[in-house]
């Protein structure tokens, strides 16, 4: 799934997300998520969410919906 698109990202998804730090390496964390921060419909980078253990990032890849 896209994880670039607002609509397929919801609180309780497992997606991986690349952390600010990592922007350079592309590292990927991977986690549940708690709240979608980015208020657009789409975005080029990935959709900012908070994960459940407080780390922030943009989806990169949406691995498993509820």
């Amino acid at each position: 799934m896209d994880g670039q698109v607002r609509s397929n990202i919801h609180s309780g998804i497992t997606v991986d997300i690349v952390l600010k730090e990592d922007q350079r390496t592309g590292k990927r964390t991977r986690g549940i998520v708690k709240d979608i921060l980015t208020n657009s419909q789409k975005h080029p980078r990935g959709i900012k969410v908070r994960l459940e253990d407080g780390q922030i990032g943009r989806v990169q890849e949406i691995i498993k919906t509820v």
